[in-house]
């Protein structure tokens, strides 16, 4: 195949994986959030909440597992979670089909009213059987997009895998 034609095959893979199709489920930024934990330590004055140890944060259908999560503006609509550990898992489902979106990384974070997700250290972003590796991945939840690479301000080269076994 010439490098013309593999441009254009490889365009059109990329573009199925983020096809207009919502990734995610609609109504998870209206959902409250559930967090569980081996400990919290709460300071109110500065509305940080800091969760230690096997750390189940729900959401909706958003499942985040840590070891560490720090909810900063606790009190707020626009309360910021970051998530830290040997790799942090997240999944969501997809609005119509069910099916799972699944994140990992060493650290997570969003804002619980935002469509937008941050993974950085070993990331990965699977939807389906499609697969995004890189360093830091920038996945907007409602416009369907993900930046990864130099996009994404990171240091290392993407790495895609569509279709094959999950």
């Amino acid at each position: 195949m010439n490098p013309s034609k593999r441009r254009i095959t490889l365009l059109i893979l990329l573009l199925s994986l983020v096809s207009p199709l919502s990734w995610a489920l609609s109504t998870d930024k209206d959902q409250p959030v559930s967090i569980e934990a081996d400990s919290v330590d709460i300071d109110e004055a500065t509305e940080t909440a800091i969760y230690h140890g096997n750390v189940i944060l729900i959401q909706g259908s958003i499942n985040l597992n840590a070891s560490r999560v720090v909810v900063h503006n606790f009190q707020s609509d626009n309360a910021r979670i970051v998530a830290t550990g040997q790799q942090v898992q997240f999944s969501q489902k997809q609005d119509g089909n069910g099916l799972l979106i699944k994140g990992r990384a060493n650290k997570a974070e969003y804002g619980i009213n935002s469509a937008r997700l941050e993974l950085t250290g070993k990331a990965s972003l699977a939807k389906g059987k499609n697969t995004f590796k890189n360093d830091r991945i920038i996945y907007d939840r409602e416009k369907a997009t993900v930046q990864a690479g130099t996009s994404a301000k990171g240091k290392e080269r993407v790495k895609i895998t569509i279709g094959g076994q999950k």
